[in-house]
C-alpha cells in the first residue's frame, strides 16, 4: 500500500536498470575471426606485407602490435569520460604514439637483432588504422574490462594473420619455418627453427612483397569461402529445425 510520501517521490528516483551484460565471447570471436583486422577489415597491410618474409618476423610484429593495442584500449577506456569529443582523436594519437615509442625502445634494448629487421615498421604502428579504429569505435564507448579483452583479441587476431602469412611465404620461399626464432624468443626456442624442404633452391617471389600480395589474396579467399559455407550450413540447419517444429 503506497503512502503520500511515496507519491511525492520524483520519477527519476526509481532504481536504474542494470547495464547490459558484456558478451566477452562475442568480442573474442570478432577479434580472432569475423572482424579480423587483416582477413576481414584488410587494415595494416603495409607492415603485413613488408615484414612477413618469415613467420618469426610476423610473430615479433604481431606481439608488438598486440601490446600497443591492449595498452591503448585500456588507456582510452580509462580517460574516455574526461576527454572532450572535439579533441579525442589527437589525444588518442598522442597516447598511441607514446606507447609505440615505449615498445620500440624496449625491443631495441632487449631484442636488438629482431629490432634490426623490424625497426622502421615498429614506428609505423602509430599509423596502424586498426589501433586508432579500435580506440575510437570500441574503447571510447566501453568499460576498461571490455576494452582490454577487445584489444587483446584484435591483437591476437592480427598476430595470427601475420604468422600464417609469414609461414606460407617462408615455406614456399625458403623451405624453412620460424627461422631465427631463437633471436625473438630466446635460445630455448631454437627447436622451433625447422627446415621443412632440404636442398630447396627457394622461390624468391614469395619472399618479396608481390608474393605477399598473392599469398594474402588466397588466404582471404579461403576465409570467405569458409564463411560462406558455414553460413549456408547454419541456414540449412535453421530451416530443418523450423520444418520439424
Amino acid at each position: 500500500m503506497s503512502t503520500a510520501a511515496d507519491a511525492t517521490l520524483p520519477a527519476d528516483s526509481a532504481p536504474a536498470a542494470p547495464p547490459p551484460a558484456i558478451d566477452y565471447r562475442g568480442i573474442v570471436g570478432r577479434g580472432l575471426w569475423s572482424e579480423n583486422m587483416v582477413f576481414a577489415q584488410m587494415l595494416a597491410l603495409c607492415p603485413l606485407l613488408a615484414v612477413t618474409g618469415t613467420a618469426t618476423n610476423g610473430l615479433g610484429m604481431g606481439l608488438a602490435s598486440t601490446a600497443v593495442l591492449l595498452l591503448a584500449n585500456v588507456g582510452v577506456a580509462l580517460i574516455r569520460n574526461w576527454v572532450s569529443p572535439s579533441v579525442r582523436i589527437p589525444v588518442f594519437v598522442v597516447l598511441i604514439a607514446s606507447l609505440v615509442t615505449l615498445v620500440d625502445m624496449s625491443i631495441n634494448a632487449w631484442l636488438h637483432d629482431l629490432y634490426k629487421v623490424l625497426g622502421l615498421f615498429i614506428a609505423l604502428i602509430v599509423c596502424n588504422c586498426g589501433i586508432l579504429g579500435r580506440a575510437e569505435a570500441f574503447a571510447s564507448k566501453n568499460p576498461v574490462g571490455a576494452a582490454a579483452v577487445d584489444g587483446l583479441a584484435m591483437g591476437l587476431g592480427f598476430t595470427i594473420a601475420l604468422v600464417v602469412l609469414g609461414a606460407v611465404r617462408e615455406i614456399l620461399g625458403a623451405g624453412t619455418l620460424f627461422a631465427g626464432a631463437s633471436l625473438l624468443l630466446g635460445e630455448p626456442f631454437h627447436f622451433m627453427e625447422l627446415t621443412l624442404i632440404r636442398d630447396y633452391k627457394g622461390f624468391l617471389l614469395m619472399i618479396l612483397p608481390p608474393g605477399g600480395f598473392l599469398a594474402l589474396g588466397f588466404l582471404i579467399a579461403g576465409k570467405r569461402v569458409w564463411d560462406t559455407r558455414q553460413s549456408a550450413r547454419q541456414r540449412s540447419a535453421a530451416a530443418g529445425a523450423g520444418a520439424s517444429a
